[in-house]
């Protein structure tokens, strides 16, 4: 076969594989239409496609903002060790942060609520996790219990756990409870008489049963904690100084996800850090690039299992791990 020949056959064979290709991946025929229409068998048409896959002629690609998000979940959990990730695409830099983490994690907390094995859920208080209730649908769970996981705030607030709590127990037509305390006792001695009380300990050991928590993340500038829930006698430059780069619960941790050297942290009136490692299910909802110091030290200690949080949060997050 001359030279030439072989070239026409060869553009013969291209032709078909375009033809084949924008019949089914464009037109949205069957292979059996296609087979068809051009006259070859289905098995032709099959190995076809698969060809101009190889050769690059048909390129897939999702034309959706969810498929860079998706790369960046995959990443997320591998370098962190996670269960699961819920990246939030954002359009450019102008956009409702709350809005958008609180309606990725209502739609989380809508699959999460919906299983029969999830019968106490603990949440904890702020914005993103007031916004998810908005964005939740509505379901029948009367064999579930919602009760808040951290003390309240002495405010009034809508973003206060007891409010965030009712309002997500009226949601699923669920139980619920308060874990009625502040967030911090006045000392560490007022913490530890606190703690033999019947009352007290019944909450705590309630929260550590729990099948799931979702919790939230405070940076060391815009933190309604700092603005609303610290003792008087704590003074935000002395966290600073203490190498406090924000909080999870109420406890303070340096960018290493190490708790700091300070009194604070003795005084959490709630569960302790560690029992999150022994929990499943618990959700950290946070974004902002002020939050990656404090959202990346929540994930190198490991005590939880998935993270919802934006495109640009987690990008960042994503470049500053090894």
């Amino acid at each position: 076969m001359s030279r030439q020949s072989k070239t026409e056959l060869l553009d013969a064979n291209e032709q078909l594989l375009v033809r084949l290709a924008w019949a089914c991946e464009v037109q949205g025929m069957t292979q059996a239409q296609a087979a068809e229409q051009f006259g070859v068998t289905r098995l032709r048409v099959n190995k076809a496609l698969a060809e101009a896959r190889e050769r690059g002629i048909v390129r897939v690609t999702i034309n959706s903002s969810f498929g860079p998000c998706i790369e960046l979940e995959e990443q997320l959990c591998v370098q962190f060790g996670l269960d699961t990730a819920t990246v939030a695409p954002v359009g450019g830099d102008d956009f409702k942060l709350h809005t958008v983490l609180g309606a990725a994690l209502g739609q989380f907390l809508n699959r999460l609520l919906e299983r029969p094995d999830i019968r106490l859920f603990g949440m904890s208080w702020g914005n993103t996790l007031n916004m998810a209730t908005r964005f939740m649908e509505p379901m029948n769970r009367p064999d579930l219990e919602i009760t808040s996981v951290m003390g309240g705030l002495t405010k009034g607030s809508d973003v206060n756990s007891y409010e965030i709590t009712t309002r997500l127990a009226d949601l699923c037509n669920a139980q619920h409870s308060y874990f009625t305390a502040p967030v911090y006792a006045s000392s560490r001695a007022s913490r530890e008489i606190l703690e033999q009380q019947q009352e007290f300990k019944g909450s705590i050991e309630k929260i550590q049963a729990a099948n799931g928590l979702a919790l939230a993340a405070g940076d060391m500038k815009h933190s309604l904690l700092l603005a609303d829930g610290l003792p008087d006698d704590i003074a935000i430059d002395d966290l600073v100084q203490a190498g406090a780069i924000g909080d999870i619960m109420g406890y303070f941790l340096r960018a290493d996800g190490t708790l700091i050297d300070h009194d604070i942290n003795a005084r959490v009136l709630g569960i302790n850090l560690a029992d999150l490692d022994s929990l499943s299910n618990v959700v950290v909802a946070a974004g902002g690039l002020n939050k990656v110091p404090i959202i990346r030290a929540i994930l190198l200690r490991g005590c939880v299992n998935h993270i919802v949080t934006d495109e640009h949060t987690a990008r960042s997050l994503v470049a500053a791990s090894p």
